[in-house]
């Protein structure tokens, strides 16, 4: 049988004017469960936008996806009941956790396809919607960041749509894993070199791995 994960809900948002740390900030963190179907493009969902185009959107970030699975250990780090979208994420998905899913994984959603690109990394964005500082690095650490999708064919999704897996990535290199290289063991030269080596994994994240890793190798030569 086809793994499927189910779409719980599909949010989309506009850029709003907020207050963070006593300055204006601009952001559309705040996504709405949305029942009709809506057009997937290239860079994400007609109707939904970003604020920050360098650092969030894009085509290596067209979907945010978080595991309905994490709300019940956030709502008792926050002390209240979140709703679908609570962390920004364009699709709230059931069952399906970071440890389970590969960076190069491709999905059929609707009528679209779509793979797994990076993991997603908590931004201050997510301080200023639950008021609580810490919470980008909370959920760094905690691995449960959740993660992106590129789009490989356009379509149309609309929430209850199952994600269905089309093919596991040869590398079978996890969300997780990719997480571990990236925030906790940073020094891991093997480990940097697997993850560069799947040629789906992010542009952004290649750039940065690819830099830490000419950092490593030097500093191991002149040691």
């Amino acid at each position: 049988m086809v793994p499927a994960y189910p779409l719980l809900s599909l949010n989309i948002g506009k850029v709003q004017t907020s207050t963070y740390k006593g300055k204006e900030a601009q952001s559309a963190i705040g996504k709405s469960k949305v029942d009709h179907v809506v057009t997937l493009t290239e860079l994400g969902f007609t109707g939904d936008e970003q604020a920050d185009l360098v650092n969030h959107g894009g085509a290596d970030k067209a979907i945010c996806v978080y595991s309905h699975d994490h709300y019940a250990h956030w709502e008792a780090v926050l002390h209240r009941s979140l709703s679908y979208g609570a962390f920004g994420e364009n699709f709230t998905v059931g069952s399906m956790e970071e440890q389970q899913v590969h960076i190069g994984d491709i999905y059929q959603v609707g009528s679209a396809i779509v793979q797994i690109s990076q993991p997603r990394q908590p931004c201050w964005k997510l301080a200023m919607k639950w008021g609580l500082d810490e919470l980008p690095l909370l959920v760094t650490n905690s691995g449960a960041t959740g993660f992106y999708y590129r789009v490989l064919e356009t379509g149309e999704v609309r929430g209850g749509d199952d994600l269905k897996l089309v093919r596991t990535h040869s590398s079978r290199i996890t969300v997780a894993e990719a997480n571990r290289v990236m925030h906790k063991d940073k020094e891991d030269v093997e480990g940097i070199r697997r993850l560069l080596a799947v040629p789906e994994l992010s542009a952004s994240w290649v750039n940065s791995l690819s830099k830490r890793l000419e950092r490593l190798e030097r500093a191991n030569m002149e040691k």
